[in-house]
């Protein structure tokens, strides 16, 4: 891919073209997706650059790559899929979050009260990403019910959700901290 020049002025009236060449509003379902996509993305860079744990960096720097996967997988309909062989978003993708996961929670140790989004600036910055993952997961579901998406769009980005969740416990861990906790009494 080589780009020459960053504006086109195609989407100037309001839509914008899936990668199939479908024309569509830019407020579509599936265009609002790969928005937050993109800004998911973009939180994931910003904790990264705010000096993250070094055992977490690798692996957030291959889910920015998976997210581009999951974006164009977005970008195009299913039924373009078979047309062009794009990357997307497969079981390997999902097993592998979930490795991860069950490989930092093991030092964790159990929940036994609410954490509140918090503590260490990283950590707080994979709680906002978290936020933004869990709001493209809604649309993304929201989408599936008007039209396909990849059997694994919605599962990886719910795993993701997890996946954020436990690397922010581990940044505060990591950092010398600890878990933010919902204090009840307040």
């Amino acid at each position: 891919m080589r780009i020459t020049r960053v504006y086109t002025r195609v989407g100037d009236g309001g839509e914008t073209y899936l990668g199939g060449g479908q024309k569509v509003p830019k407020d579509s379902p599936r265009i609002e997706t790969c928005g937050t996509v993109d800004e998911l993305s973009s939180a994931l860079g910003v904790a990264l650059a705010s000096g993250l744990d070094a055992e977490v960096v690798p692996v957030l720097r291959r889910i920015q790559n998976e997210l581009f996967h999951l974006g164009s997988d977005l970008c195009l309909l299913e039924e373009d899929k078979a047309k062009r062989k794009v990357p997307q978003i497969e079981k390997r993708h999902v097993e592998a979050l979930e490795r991860e996961i069950d490989r930092l929670q093991e030092r964790l140790g159990p929940l036994e009260e609410f954490i509140l989004p918090g503590g260490a600036t990283g950590a707080a910055h994979l709680h906002a990403a978290r936020a933004v993952c869990r709001r493209a997961e809604r649309l993304a579901v929201a989408l599936a019910r008007k039209e396909p998406v990849g059997p694994f769009v919605v599962m990886y980005l719910n795993r993701l959700s997890d996946y954020l969740f436990v690397a922010a416990r581990h940044e505060n861990r990591a950092k010398g901290g600890g878990d933010v906790l919902w204090d009840k009494t307040l």
